[in-house]
């Protein structure tokens, strides 16, 4: 009996700390296939998200840690490392039942930078 063994080319995590400030490029190019117009698309659709969503958080619904998990998900998935930390972090105290209060500012100073980088990406194109 023979193993057919086949290689698996796994897409690079992204890293800890954001490389290029708020937007993390390198792993937004990455996981775009270097698609300039998709960046653009991905990046419009995360900066829309997160208003919708950080309004929602902002009245601390019942589902709160749920919307926190969704928006760090979306800020991973664009390379916005310090907003899905942030998003983690209140994700975490709500979970927790904990005071959530600082978590929130964090989570919010962070998306507020991220969407100025965001705008000014999709301003220069």
């Amino acid at each position: 009996m023979s193993l057919h063994l086949e290689q698996v080319h796994w897409m690079p995590s992204p890293p800890l700390a954001p490389v290029d400030g708020p937007i993390d490029l390198a792993h937004l190019h990455r996981m775009t296939l270097g698609d300039a117009s998709l960046e653009q698309e991905v990046l419009a659709m995360f900066a829309g998200q997160a208003i919708g969503l950080m309004e929602a958080l902002a009245r601390f619904p019942a589902d709160a840690a749920e919307l926190a998990h969704k928006l760090k998900g979306s800020a991973q998935a664009i390379g916005a490392c310090q907003v899905a930390e942030a998003a983690e972090w209140l994700e975490s105290a709500l979970r927790d039942d904990s005071d959530a209060a600082e978590a929130m500012m964090t989570l919010n100073d962070a998306v507020v930078e991220a969407r100025q980088a965001i705008d000014s990406i999709l301003n220069r194109t």
